[in-house]
């Protein structure tokens, strides 16, 4: 089944020359110029992607992504600008964007970064995960569903949380560098962004941990990184 690509993007050649490509992949594509139409699109609509630019009229990538997890919008979204200071790779990174690029950036660069996010999706979406399932003291990690109760109430995790609440919780114990868990939940390497984990990690602890000074699931080791408790 073709991918359905939304492109927020005010610069029409940029547009346009991502959509040939796109179009390349066997993606049907929607473009929008503005950023509220395109954060009223990309919440009424069902898409694969969003490609998201941050520097936009009316409201800007930062906040269309925020708003979107905010309101439970799971889609995978690659951000564009043409920043290049690290700060703004941050906040793109911990608004909850999937990935980022900083114009200009080659085709092929870009076609590999969506191939990458693509392949992301159907894993998982694989119906060899569909019975992966972890229960650890309350919590209830149903990997098909993408789907975390706690204690029987659901908690509803960004898909980066979720995935990083996955791999910890599937290899309990198991301590694991910031700059691996960049590599394994975001798949690339986003050399100097390990804070972007430690923000990641404080708020799936604020969803899933009774006390915050006291987290019985997501353990630090110091020195390290993190690890999933093991001596409940």
């Amino acid at each position: 089944m073709n991918k359905k690509v939304l492109i927020v993007e005010d610069d029409q050649d940029i547009s346009e020359l991502l959509e040939i490509h796109l179009k390349d992949l066997f993606c049907e594509v929607s473009i929008e110029g503005n950023g509220q139409k395109g954060y009223d699109l990309a919440k009424s609509e069902l898409f694969d992607l969003i490609i998201l630019d941050i520097n936009l009229p009316d409201k800007n990538g930062l906040d269309i992504c925020r708003d979107l997890r905010n309101q439970k919008v799971k889609t995978p979204i690659l951000m564009l600008t043409a920043r290049s200071e690290e700060i703004d790779k941050i906040l793109g990174l911990e608004t909850g964007a999937d990935d980022y690029l900083t114009k200009p950036f080659s085709v092929r660069e870009f076609i590999a970064r969506v191939k990458a996010i693509f392949r992301r999706i159907e894993m998982i979406t694989s119906t060899d995960d569909d019975d992966e399932r972890i229960q650890i003291q309350g919590l209830d990690i149903d990997k098909g569903k993408r789907k975390v109760l706690k204690n029987g109430e659901r908690i509803d995790l960004t898909p980066k949380e979720f995935d990083l609440l996955f791999l910890l919780a599937n290899h309990q114990g198991k301590s694991y560098t910031r700059e691996r868990l960049l590599s394994l939940v975001w798949g690339y390497e986003f050399n100097g962004y390990e804070h972007t984990v430690n923000s990641h990690v404080n708020r799936l602890r604020a969803k899933i941990e009774d006390d915050l000074n006291d987290p019985k699931y997501i353990m630090t080791t110091w020195g390290i990184g993190y690890r999933f408790n093991d001596e409940f």
